[in-house]
């Protein structure tokens, strides 16, 4: 059969018809576009949770070295919670 056991693909990429100066020009690229933000914030989310497990390995096992011995898990979970979360909004001054 035509497909290999065990090997998913997924389409990474953007869709190349969003058009971002006018979004609602095609819906149905506005919300593929959405769907790969969406997946895209998903997959830094988990990175970070993975990281964060790491580290709290590392911690324990460390001991008291921890702020030696963890020090680049530490700026690796720093590096990938930047940008996670909601984006604040601009407050417009009357």
């Amino acid at each position: 059969m035509g497909r290999k056991k065990g090997v998913v693909d997924f389409d990474e990429s953007p869709p190349d018809d969003f058009d971002p100066a006018n979004p609602y020009k095609d819906p149905v690229a506005m919300l593929e576009m959405r769907e790969h933000l969406v997946r895209e914030k998903w997959i830094d989310i988990e990175k970070a949770k993975i990281i964060r497990e790491k580290l709290r390995w590392c911690y324990r096992i460390e001991g008291v070295n921890h702020l030696q011995k963890c020090r680049h898990l530490v700026h690796q979970y720093l590096e990938s919670t930047r940008g996670i979360g909601p984006k604040p909004e601009p407050v417009e001054s009357e």
